[in-house]
């Protein structure tokens, strides 16, 4: 199974969607929340280069924002 990373913070709607999205598919993820916490806020940035949330770490291949068919693609399911 794919390890994925959620960088988010409460009050993003995009973030929830995203995480909803991960759940309807019973993917497992680790939820990071960026608004407390440095240390996620500083690896959400240096892997994506930007501040944004959410972003989406699948194995490696970084997804900036809820783009549902990227995600699709790097968790390979239809």
């Amino acid at each position: 199974m794919a390890k994925v990373i959620v960088y988010s913070t409460q009050s993003c709607p995009w973030c929830h969607k995203a995480k909803d999205f991960l759940k309807e598919n019973n993917i497992e993820f680790e939820d990071k929340d960026v608004s407390s916490d440095e240390t996620a806020r500083n690896e959400m940035a240096d892997k994506s280069g930007q501040m944004g949330v959410p972003v989406l770490d699948i194995d490696g291949t970084v997804i900036v924002g809820f783009d549902q068919e990227a995600i699709k693609k790097a968790l390979k399911i239809e």
